[in-house]
C-alpha cells in the first residue's frame, strides 16, 4: 500500500479523578479505516460520574482500536492508534480488536454525545433528520421525533404481531457505570443512615402571581426565564442559615458544620439522574441561580458535566414535579444529611380564613438522617421553607 506519512499518535485514556480507579469504553465514533480530523471525537469512556470524550490530536486515519466497547481501562492507557496525514491503511488482521466499519455522515461529529448514541443505537442517518437547534443542530427531541415518524411509516403485519406475541424474548443489557454507582449509593444510604421523611404542603399562588407579573420583564433584563427553582434555592439557603445542623455532615464520630451553601440540584439526563452543584448560593442573585441551573441542565443533557460539576454539595433539591410526581420520599445523597423533594403543583380545595377556596398547592418532602437531625429541627426547617415560599417578599428581606 502507498503511504504518504508514517507518523502516528496514540489515543490515550484521559486522566481520571483520584477517586476513580478505572473507566469503561462505551462508544467508538470512528471505525478502523475512517478518516479523522483534528478535534473529532473518537471515543467516549465512562466513569462512575461522567462520560469523558477523547478527541483526535491531529488529522489522519484510524489505524487500530486496541480497547473495544465494553473494555475496562485506566488513566493514560492506549485505546487505539491514528496514522497522521492522508494515509491509506492496510487491512487489519483478524486478531486485531476493532468495531464494525460504518459510514460517518458529514455532520455526525457536531452532535452531542447523547444524540450520537441515540442515532447509533437506532441506525439512523443524521443527514435525514431536520435539526431544530441552534444553527440547525440536531437535538435529542429531533431524533425521538424521527424515530416516531419512522415507526408510523413502517406498518407491522398482523402475522408479525402474532409471531411476536407467541415468542416472548428477553434482552440482557449490562448496567452502565453510572447506573451501577447509583445502585451502590442507594444501598449505602439504606444500610448506613437512619433515614426518615417529613411532609408539608405549600400554597404556590404568591410565587405564581409574582412570576406572572414580573416574568416577562425578568427575562428581558436577564435573558433567562424566571422559574420556580430559584425560589426553592433561595428558601433553602435561608432555612439552612437558621438550622445549620441540616447543612452539616457526620464525619466519623464528629459533626462537620459547613459555613458555605453549595446546593446540589437533581438533573435528569439520558444516562440517569445526576446532581450537579450550585456553589455559594447565598452570594447569588435569582438571575444568577437561573442561569447557572440552565447551564448545568444543558451540560447534563449533552453529557458535558465534569467531575468538578458533580463534586461536593451540602444539601440536595430534587423536583419530581416536572415528571408529574404528586408525592415521594426522596433518598439522601450521601454524605449529605438531608434532601428536599418538590412535587407537582395541583389545584386543590383548601381552607383560607374559614372559607374553602381553590389554590395551587404543592407537597414538600424532607428526607433526613435521624442520627444527626432531630425531628423537631427537620419539621421547623420544612415549615420555614413553606413560610418563605408562601410569602416570597421575605426571601428578599431575609426575614
Amino acid at each position: 500500500m502507498k503511504e504518504h506519512s508514517m507518523s502516528y499518535f496514540d489515543i490515550i485514556t484521559p486522566d481520571l479523578p483520584e477517586s476513580v480507579a478505572d473507566a469503561t469504553v462505551v462508544k467508538w465514533h470512528k471505525a478502523v479505516g475512517d478518516s479523522v480530523k483534528r478535534d473529532d471525537i473518537l471515543v467516549e469512556v465512562e466513569t462512575d460520574k461522567v462520560v469523558l470524550e477523547v478527541p483526535a490530536l491531529d488529522s489522519g486515519v484510524l489505524e487500530s482500536i486496541e480497547q473495544p466497547e465494553g473494555a475496562t481501562v485506566v488513566s493514560k492507557q492506549p485505546l487505539g492508534r491514528v496514522a497522521k496525514g492522508e494515509t491509506v491503511v492496510a487491512p487489519v488482521s483478524a486478531q486485531s480488536l476493532q468495531t464494525e466499519p460504518r459510514p460517518a455522515p458529514d455532520h455526525h461529529d457536531s452532535l452531542g454525545p447523547s444524540v450520537r448514541r441515540l442515532v447509533g443505537e437506532h441506525d439512523l442517518n443524521p443527514q435525514d433528520i431536520p435539526g431544530s437547534g441552534k444553527h440547525g443542530r440536531i437535538t435529542r427531541e429531533d431524533v425521538v421525533q424521527a424515530l416516531a415518524s419512522k415507526e408510523t411509516q413502517s406498518p407491522v403485519s398482523q402475522s408479525a404481531v402474532k409471531n411476536s406475541l407467541e415468542f416472548r424474548g428477553e434482552q440482557r443489557v449490562p448496567m452502565t457505570r453510572l447506573r451501577k454507582r447509583i445502585a451502590e449509593r442507594l444501598l449505602e444510604v439504606k444500610n448506613s443512615t437512619a433515614m426518615l421523611t417529613t411532609f408539608n404542603e405549600v400554597d404556590m399562588q404568591p410565587i405564581m402571581q409574582l412570576r406572572k407579573k414580573y416574568g416577562e420583564q425578568f427575562e428581558k433584563q436577564h435573558d433567562v426565564r424566571l422559574g420556580f427553582m430559584s425560589f426553592y434555592v433561595k428558601a433553602v439557603v435561608e432555612a439552612l442559615k437558621r438550622y445549620p445542623v441540616i447543612n452539616a455532615t457526620i464525619d466519623g464520630d464528629d459533626i462537620l458544620y459547613h459555613n458555605y451553601f453549595d446546593i446540589s440540584i437533581a438533573v435528569s439526563t439520558p444516562r440517569g439522574l445526576v446532581t450537579p452543584v450550585l456553589r455559594d448560593c447565598d452570594k447569588m442573585s435569582m438571575a444568577e441561580i437561573e442561569k447557572q441551573i440552565k447551564v448545568l441542565a444543558e451540560k447534563g443533557r449533552d453529557g458535558k458535566l465534569t467531575v468538578e460539576d458533580l463534586t461536593g454539595g451540602n444539601f440536595t433539591i430534587t423536583n419530581g414535579g416536572v415528571f408529574g410526581s404528586l408525592m415521594s420520599t426522596p433518598i439522601i445523597n450521601p454524605p449529605q444529611s438531608a434532601i428536599l423533594g418538590m412535587h407537582a403543583i395541583k389545584d386543590r380545595p383548601v381552607a383560607v380564613d374559614g372559607q374553602v377556596v381553590i389554590r395551587p398547592m404543592m407537597y414538600l418532602a424532607l428526607s433526613y438522617d435521624h442520627r444527626l437531625i432531630d425531628g423537631k429541627d427537620s419539621v421547623r426547617f420544612l415549615v420555614t421553607i413553606k413560610d418563605l415560599l408562601e410569602d416570597p417578599a421575605r426571601l428578599l428581606l431575609e426575614i
